[in-house]
């Protein structure tokens, strides 16, 4: 494998309340988090400016990269570090063009190899795979195999994400196969000892696989 670190980028929950910049907070507190990606469907645009607003500088307070899910000009005029974009979002090149040549501009590539391809043509700076196991978070189109992750970090150098019903519990073979990052909602949000015991409990996982896969 060409990587030796696997980092933890955690993505917000599909709703959030009132107090989620608090509780954003004392999740990066614990230090465990590389990025942080507002995620937010079904909302008006001006809600989801308002808040990326709020949360961006919350992110950069702890030196926590944050992306801005779908809406590139969002990311741009809250001074996020990029956006990440779907299937029917748009190019990478496209984003890139709002978001400048500065910014991080991910790709989710789900199962697709060539859309990952595509997109590291086009100048992105990460792609996704996944979804890798069962997720009520939401419905993806694909359902890779680690073998993906594997494949892609042998042959490229564009760092890849690995997203989809992951855990503590069964994020090593996705580590070990040559994920660069780890995304999870779920597992933190959802976590029954409160968020901040799921994003620790989750890194000790991360570096436990990552000691594994460099020894290997």
């Amino acid at each position: 494998m060409n990587n030796s670190s696997c980092s933890l980028y955690l993505i917000s929950p599909a709703t959030i309340a009132p107090d989620f910049p608090t509780q954003l907070e004392s999740v990066l507190k614990t230090g465990t988090i590389a990025c942080f990606q507002l995620r937010l469907k079904n909302i008006p645009l001006a809600d989801i400016s308002k808040m990326a607003n709020t949360i961006v500088p919350i992110c950069h307070a702890y030196g926590v990269q944050c992306l801005i899910n779908d809406h590139a000009q969002i990311a741009r005029d809250s001074g996020a570090d990029g956006v990440h974009i779907g299937q029917n979002d748009g190019s990478a090149a496209e984003a890139r063009k709002i978001v400048g040549k500065q910014a991080i501009v991910g790709v989710s590539c789900y199962d697709v190899p060539d859309r990952a391809i595509e997109a590291g043509e086009q100048g992105a700076d990460y792609v996704a795979f996944g979804a890798f196991y069962p997720t009520a978070t939401k419905l993806s189109p694909g359902a890779p195999k680690p073998e993906i992750l594997e494949w892609w970090s042998t042959y490229t150098t564009l760092p890849c994400v690995a997203i989809g019903g992951i855990t503590a519990e069964n994020c090593a073979p996705l580590i070990e196969a040559g994920a660069d990052f780890i995304a999870v909602v779920s597992a933190i949000w959802n976590h029954p000892k409160g968020p901040e015991n799921g994003a620790k409990t989750l890194a000790d996982a991360i570096k436990t696989a990552v000691a594994k896969r460099n020894t290997a």
